[in-house]
């Protein structure tokens, strides 16, 4: 596959799941970016166009922890955020990625520390 015809592939992806989710004031998304390295979650606000919380793992104490409990801690600390900031209900974007794995361990570390969604 070409790097063209991957990319395009997701994009399709991406515009598949952004078509049924989508955040308002009330109800921001929960967007979760994943890569082979790294995972970040950011909360937001898609009618105002404005992130209004963020965490990544460099955000937490990652040393000798495997990158799922790492992920675990991301959403743990991004529902923390969240709630200090009043929000406590959320729609949650996997983006391109499949719900499991790294995606799924941030979703249970945010409903964990009392995200609703």
């Amino acid at each position: 596959m070409t790097n063209l015809k991957r990319k395009t592939a997701k994009d399709r992806r991406i515009a598949r799941v952004r078509a049924i989710v989508h955040g308002t004031a009330e109800r921001p998304r929960l967007a979760v970016a994943r890569s082979l390295k790294h995972i970040n979650a950011q909360i937001i606000d898609d009618v105002a166009g404005r992130t209004i919380v963020a965490a990544s793992d460099a955000d937490v104490e990652a040393k000798g922890k495997k990158k799922t409990e790492i992920a675990a801690l991301v959403g743990r600390l991004v529902a923390e955020r969240a709630k200090a900031k009043g929000v406590s209900t959320v729609v949650f974007d996997r983006r391109d990625k499949r719900y499991h794995g790294r995606v799924k361990a941030v979703a249970d570390g945010a409903r964990e520390a009392g995200l609703i969604f």
